[in-house]
C-alpha cells in the first residue's frame, strides 16, 4: 500500500534527508490511558537518532512502537500512522513478524540464546529460510559487529560464555543478520562498562552506514557523541495522577546540544531536571 506524506517541516529535518520511518500524530495508548501524546517525526535514513528525556516520557515506548513489540501487550493500541517504506506498518495486511525481520531491536540488556554463539547469530536466517552460505552470513554478521576475530575460534562455545560487552555486540550480529533496513537499540549499554560502551558507540557509527538506528538513552554526552539527530520528550501527570509522554523537539543533535529551541530541552541537557 502506498500513502503520501504530510508536507509539513519539522525543525531539523533536511529536504535532502531520505525518510527511513515516519510517525504522524501519533497517540499510544494503554487501554483508554493515553501514555504518548501526539509525536510526528521523520527518521532519517543511515543516520542515528537518539531519544532522550526523564524516566516515564514513552522513549521505549515509542521505540517499541516502530516494530510492533508493543503488540504483545494486550490493552496496547495507537491512534496515528507509523509508516516504513511507504507501507503503513499498523495496516490489517501488514505481518508484525515481518516488520520486525525489517526492524530489528537490541535490547537493554544483553539477551543472548541459550546457545552456541555461531547458533546465535545463524538462528534468526534459518528460521527465514535463509538459502545462501550460512556460514558466510554468520562471519560477516560477526565482522560488522566487530566481534569475529575474538570469537572465530570458538563459534560453538556458549554464547553466554561471553562478557558483558561482547554478549551484546553478539546480540547486534544477531539482528543485522536478518539483514534489516533498521535496528532499534534501547539503552544498549545502559549494563556496560566504560569501555564496552566505547566499543558500542564506534560500531554503531560503522553501522549506519548501511542501516538506520534508533536509540533510546539516558546518557546524554552518549547522545550528543554519537547521533546525528535528537529528539527530547518530556513527561506531565494527568488529571487522574498517571503520567503522559510527549515530544518536546526535534532537530540536529548538534541544535539540541548547543542552541535548543524550547526551555525544557534547554534546562534537560543543561542538567537543571530529570
Amino acid at each position: 500500500m502506498t500513502y503520501s506524506s504530510p508536507q509539513t517541516h519539522i525543525q531539523g529535518q533536511s529536504q535532502a534527508d531520505e525518510v527511513a520511518l515516519e510517525a504522524v500524530n501519533l497517540n499510544i495508548y494503554y487501554g483508554s490511558f493515553l501514555a504518548v501524546k501526539d509525536v510526528s517525526l521523520k527518521i532519517a535514513r543511515n543516520k542515528i537518532t537518539s531519544f532522550i528525556g526523564p524516566s516515564g516520557c514513552g522513549k521505549s515506548t515509542l521505540l517499541r512502537c516502530f516494530n510492533r513489540l508493543n503488540d504483545l501487550i494486550e490493552s496496547f493500541h495507537i491512534k496515528g500512522q507509523i509508516y516504513h517504506e511507504n507501507q503503513d506498518l499498523y495496516s490489517r495486511r501488514v505481518d508484525p513478524v515481518l516488520v520486525r525481520r525489517r526492524i530489528g531491536m537490541v535490547f537493554q540488556k544483553p539477551n543472548p540464546f541459550p546457545k552456541s554463539i555461531y547458533d546465535n547469530v545463524a538462528y534468526g536466517p534459518r528460521i527465514n529460510g535463509f538459502k545462501g552460505n550460512l556460514d558466510e552470513l554468520v562471519e560477516q554478521s560477526l565482522r560488522q559487529a566487530v566481534l569475529w576475530d575474538e570469537v572465530k575460534d570458538k563459534l560453538k562455545q556458549s554464547g553466554a560464555a561471553l562478557s558483558g560487552g561482547q554478549q551484546q555486540r553478539l546480540c547486534i550480529a544477531r539482528t543485522i543478520a536478518v539483514q534489516p533496513d533498521v535496528v532499534l537499540m534501547d539503552e544498549p549499554c545502559a549494563a556496560l562498562d566504560p569501555i564496552s560502551t566505547l566499543k558500542i558507540e564506534e560500531l554503531m557509527n560503522e553501522l549506519k552506514k548501511q542501516y538506520t538506528i534508533v536509540i533510546v538513552t539516558h546518557n546524554m554526552q552518549q547522545a550528543s557523541r554519537i547521533s546525528d539527530k535528537t529528539a527530547f520528550f518530556n513527561v506531565q501527570a494527568t488529571e487522574r495522577g498517571g503520567k503522559q509522554g510527549y515530544m518536546v523537539e526535534f532537530d540536529d543533535t548538534v541544535n539540541i546540544f548547543t542552541n535548543p529551541r524550547e526551555v525544557q530541552t534547554r534546562d534537560y541537557v543543561a542538567g537543571r531536571f530529570g
